[in-house]
């Protein structure tokens, strides 16, 4: 029997992947993907995979054609998978509740939140200056690897206290690559630890927020309430 060709399609990239390093496949800024069948159902209806809390990242490795380690994607340029994922899938017609009123939108009039490329340094990182402290640093954005060595270090801190609280501080850790053009990761941590204004440590979460590729998830109700359009399992499986 002749080897079925499954139709697919290629998802542009809120990042246009200028912020993977050059030689890494997703820098070419976009993923193939095929469409949904039956098996990928399957997938959505593991009870395993649920309650591990895997299941929409074992439905994107099961669609993703390209050969990419789904973990060094961005956050924002994960979502367009996602949409695009399901689009392909049940279609561009979606319906959530919110706030106990039902909402259908049409997810292919989402766009790419814009995206300022000309802010990404030559190794993909980005600058800024704190505005209190006046402290220039260089930070890069997080990868789901990054967001699971974070989960792993505060893990490890409760273990050692747990009452210990230390999300916010372990997640700047990670972002800050360099201060005032060091890289040590001793002198940055200390700096984040010791140092860091927490109105400083808002405007440098904000920044990153604002300047962060994505997709504008936001929906504008009739009422003119901005509704931020959840992404979980019921988004792909609405029988759930």
């Amino acid at each position: 029997m002749e080897k079925i060709k499954f139709p697919t399609e290629v998802i542009e990239l809120p990042s246009k992947g200028l912020i993977y390093p050059e030689d890494h496949p997703l820098r070419k800024g976009n993923i193939e993907v095929k469409y949904m069948t039956a098996k990928e159902e399957d997938i959505l209806t593991n009870q395993n995979f649920i309650q591990k809390g895997t299941v929409l990242d074992k439905l994107l490795e099961s669609l993703v054609i390209d050969d990419i380690d789904l973990n060094d994607l961005f956050p924002g340029d994960k979502n367009a998978l996602f949409i695009g994922a399901r689009i392909l899938g049940y279609g561009s017609e979606y319906s959530f509740t919110h706030n106990g009123k039902d909402y259908t939108i049409d997810l292919s009039e989402f766009e790419h939140k814009e995206f300022n490329t000309s802010l990404i340094n030559s190794n993909g990182t980005f600058s800024f200056k704190l505005p209190k402290s006046e402290t220039e640093l260089e930070f890069k954005l997080l990868t789901d690897n990054d967001e699971l060595k974070i989960e792993e270090e505060i893990k490890g801190l409760k273990k050692i206290n747990k009452n210990n609280s230390s999300e916010v501080t372990t997640r700047l850790k990670h972002h800050i690559v360099s201060l005032e053009g060091s890289q040590d990761k001793v002198e940055i941590r200390n700096f984040v630890d010791n140092y860091l204004l927490a109105q400083d440590a808002r405007a440098l979460r904000s920044y990153i927020k604002e300047i962060s590729p994505n997709v504008n998830m936001f929906y504008t109700t009739e009422g003119g309430e901005e509704v931020e359009v959840p992404i979980g399992l019921s988004f792909f499986w609405p029988d759930i």
